[in-house]
């Protein structure tokens, strides 16, 4: 397995075990994610504290299980096919979705995520 792919589902992991400073490791200082659609966690964060912030405030206001089935790695970026089940509230949203990290020197300088259904996402995060 390439080592950017391993960073990447090194990241996957520390979500999944709500492991943040270790999430927060794996970026750089400058580094950006940028979520799409229009509900509260749509919009572009910088740095890591705000990642890791945007990030344990889902994980804190869902439940949520990534299942990355397929993992695309070169020396600049990685790509993740991933399959999603969210509850929260008594809804419950399941959903394909593409993250595209940018990757530099064994750290992520940049997220970019797209959902498979976009309109589903943002109903479900409405409040």
């Amino acid at each position: 397995m390439h080592p950017n792919a391993e960073v990447v589902l090194r990241g996957f992991q520390a979500f999944a075990e709500g492991d943040m400073d270790s999430m927060r490791s794996l970026f750089t200082d400058d580094a950006t994610w940028h979520s799409g659609g229009r509900n509260k966690w749509s919009g572009d964060y910088s740095g890591p504290d705000s990642i890791v912030q945007m990030m344990g405030g889902l994980g804190s206001d869902a439940t949520i299980e990534n299942q990355p089935h397929a993992v695309l790695a070169d020396d600049d970026h990685v790509v993740v096919l991933n399959n999603s089940s969210q509850s929260r509230n008594g809804r419950n949203f399941s959903g394909n979705n593409v993250f595209v990290f940018h990757v530099s020197d064994g750290k992520v300088t940049e997220v970019w995520t797209v959902s498979a259904d976009p309109y589903g996402l943002d109903e479900f995060w409405a409040d």
